[in-house]
């Protein structure tokens, strides 16, 4: 099995911690997932603990941009926080659709903690055979 290794994954996920959490201006990255599954380009984003009420997708041209938030759970007085590693804030991801996919048409699903946006592939980017065509009349040369 090959493994692909990001020397620099660590070093994101301090830098991460260090800046704070996202903001809407400056929102961190999410994770995701891109691939094509018959007639469809799919894509899955992780956003464990987010409700849906959270969650923005919008299209606009063939520019897909998708933003979440994660808010602090609400916590009783009496609670102090031992360890928070669970990261806050505004997550968002912008991804160039190419002109061959249907942004009419997209699906979105949010099941444990996975956004899965589901794209058809327009009918005019589908392989297809070409007829060809013969001569329909046949003439003979004489001379």
């Amino acid at each position: 099995m090959l493994m692909r290794t990001d020397p620099f994954r660590e070093l994101d996920r301090l830098t991460q911690q260090l800046m704070g959490p996202g903001t809407w201006s400056r929102p961190s990255a999410m994770p995701m997932d891109a691939y094509r599954e018959g007639d469809e380009y799919v894509v899955a984003f992780d956003l464990p603990g987010i409700p849906t009420d959270a969650i923005d997708i919008d299209v606009e041209r063939n520019m897909l941009t998708v933003k979440a938030e994660r808010r602090p759970a609400a916590k009783a007085e009496d609670v102090q926080m031992e360890l928070s590693e669970r990261p806050l804030g505004v997550f968002s991801r912008q991804i160039v659709l190419a002109d061959t996919l249907d942004t009419e048409r997209i699906r979105a699903d949010y099941e444990s903690g996975v956004l899965t946006l589901r794209i058809p592939i327009t009918e005019r980017a589908k392989p297809r055979k070409i007829a060809i065509g013969g001569e329909s009349t046949h003439r003979q040369i004489s001379g």
